[in-house]
């Protein structure tokens, strides 16, 4: 019997679990402010023997299981954050806090991780040490960031890291990862152009904002067209446009402010674009005669994962489910995951699991989406099989 059969027949652990997850619904709670589902990891983690540490990004919670001789370290993370969404769904565990849910499936992955936790507390099968990492603030803030920047790793270390994501639009059960880039990088940007404004009958008596903004706008894809190198990935979008009144259409604004994102997939290209954009607005802004004020935040990095530690995450699938089921080199993705930046530290590997197919609405961030509760014991499974590759048990 593998274990993913095994957990399938355990009524009693599948349902505790589908009641947290859903419990977690109903009560989302925003990045760092995740105490009341930060309570209930601990509550359950403490019942369960597990030495717990609270407090790392205000909300964060870092359970610890150690069995055997082995010096070996692993660490498992999950992430715990809601979003600013109202929910559409009119489920009987709905989100009762007004403009926030759980649309992203972290309340699922909350509940996977702790069935792990459950699951190794009553079965000694690993020799070293698991740190269970629940992680606040995912969505936006850099949680992940914020722990380290507290001392995750030091006070924690670990040889290896590793996280997975549910993914709608995939088999229930299907896994999918890649070694090497996976995820973009995820930075916002802003540029103002400020120019004299005046009256729209009257243009030669004015320096106009709008039409800089209009050539900065249109030179922005140039960057990945003509400067990145033709086989590399890269997105540059506009995401915000403002300037001037609705009320005085006839009025030439004095400033105009353009806002958006950049993605990509390496550091070099990342630097090219932050690089190449403000060239841009700086040129059109002196072809314009105004001023140009350019502003570049780097938010999340790309998430790159290691390859001894991909082919960990591999096999541990393919124990699971058919070996057709577990794409192994699949497409990057263009969404951001701050795991990334554990994964500049520590070498490891994520992956996602899919969540079946669902409805046409029911993707990530929609307002009428909900996580699988059947998709649990997959990822369950796939923790306890992960943890039984990088920590196995020695022969006598």
């Amino acid at each position: 019997m593998n274990t993913l059969t095994m957990l399938n027949s355990h009524k009693e652990l599948k349902q505790e679990l589908t009641t947290i997850r859903r419990d977690i619904h109903q009560h989302p709670e925003t990045a760092f402010v995740e105490v009341r589902t930060a309570d209930i990891v601990a509550e359950y983690l403490q019942k369960w023997g597990l030495k717990i540490h609270r407090g790392l990004a205000e909300t964060g919670v870092v359970g610890t299981l150690k069995r055997g001789a082995s010096e070996k370290t692993i660490g498992l993370r999950a992430d715990m954050d809601a979003l600013f969404i109202q929910e559409e769904n009119t489920l009987p565990y709905k989100s009762v806090h007004e403009g926030v849910m759980h649309a992203c499936g972290h309340d699922g992955h909350t509940a996977m991780l702790l069935g792990a936790a459950r699951y190794f507390s009553e079965h000694d099968e690993f020799d070293g040490t698991i740190h269970f990492i629940f992680q606040p603030a995912e969505e936006n803030e850099g949680g992940a960031r914020v722990m380290m920047e507290q001392g995750l790793f030091e006070k924690f270390p670990c040889d290896a890291v590793y996280a997975l994501h549910n993914m709608p639009g995939f088999e229930l059960g299907t896994f999918a990862i890649r070694s090497g880039s996976f995820m973009a990088s995820s930075d916002t940007w802003s540029v103002t152009f400020r120019g004299s404004g005046g009256h729209g009958s009257q243009p030669h008596l004015c320096t106009d904002a709008t039409v800089a903004a209009a050539h900065f706008i249109t030179s922005l894809q140039t960057i990945v067209s003509r400067n990145v190198h033709s086989i590399e990935p890269g997105v540059i979008s506009v995401g915000y446009i403002s300037g001037g009144s609705a009320n005085a259409p006839n009025i030439i604004p004095a400033e105009v402010v353009v806002k958006g994102t950049a993605r990509s997939f390496s550091p070099p290209i990342r630097d090219l674009i932050e690089r190449r954009m403000g060239e841009i607005a700086d040129s059109v802004a002196k072809t314009f005669q105004l001023d140009a004020d350019y502003h570049y935040l780097r938010r999340y990095p790309p998430l790159v994962n290691h390859a001894a530690q991909t082919e960990t995450a591999i096999k541990a699938a393919e124990t699971l489910v058919a070996k057709s089921c577990v794409l192994a080199d699949v497409e990057p993705f263009c969404g951001a995951e701050d795991f990334a930046f554990m994964l500049e530290k520590v070498p490891g590997a994520y992956i996602f699991i899919g969540n079946g197919m669902g409805k046409p609405k029911q993707h990530l961030h929609a307002p009428c989406y909900d996580f699988n509760d059947d998709l649990i014991v997959y990822g369950v499974a796939y923790w306890i099989e992960l943890i039984k590759a990088e920590l196995p048990l020695q022969e006598a």
